[in-house]
């Protein structure tokens, strides 16, 4: 990939002030690629979250933390990636911004490793049954057509230990609790219970 296709006039502003044209261009064409290679493809099987940068149509930017069990992300092919949207909020700002605006831009980490995997693309919700299905308890499922993945440096990571998952996580024979702002009141009527 050349870094015409990949850095956009702000960026390459920048790079010029700060004398990175070099450093840049080179990341840009031997790192960047338009697919998840297998390494790539793997991480995201077994990523237990990650964080989604969406924009309205606008331009206004939202950016949201999407978790579940290892293995709640797909990788049918390498050019293609799809995560479920599980019950929330009901605001559905991601999913409403990827309507109006489907470039998004994702950011995965592995701590272990440790690694930052960045995965830009062409976003499209679905409520087709058939993908559904590959994904209990989901009210949408999210696909990703790959644009742009890329390593980043990890070296700001902290050192994060994962104690337990959420008891909120969709899982095979477990009933996630209703969560407690569900239970308040002033959203009696509003919201989707479980255990009521």
């Amino acid at each position: 990939m050349t870094e015409q296709h990949f850095y956009r006039e702000g960026a390459l502003r920048m790079q010029e002030t700060l004398r990175t044209q070099r450093l840049a261009d080179h990341i840009a064409g031997k790192y960047v690629t338009d697919h998840l290679d297998e390494t790539a493809a793997a991480m995201l099987r077994r990523a237990d979250c990650f964080y989604l940068a969406t924009a309205d149509a606008d331009g206004y930017p939202d950016c949201s933390y999407k978790g579940g069990l290892p293995g709640f992300v797909h990788v049918p092919d390498p050019g293609l990636l799809r995560f479920p949207s599980y019950d929330g909020n009901g605001m559905f700002r991601s999913l409403g911004n990827i309507l109006d605006n489907p470039q998004v831009g994702m950011l995965f980490i592995d701590y272990d490793k440790p690694i930052k995997l960045r995965v830009n693309g062409t976003a499209r919700v679905s409520t087709d049954r058939g993908l559904l299905d590959a994904f209990p308890e989901a009210d949408a499922v999210v696909e990703v057509r790959v644009r742009q993945v890329f390593e980043n440096c990890p070296r700001y990571l902290h050192d994060v230990r994962v104690e337990q998952y959420s008891e909120h996580v969709p899982r095979p024979h477990h009933a996630p609790p209703d969560p407690d702002w569900k239970l308040k009141d002033e959203y009696q009527g509003l919201v989707r219970l479980r255990n009521s």
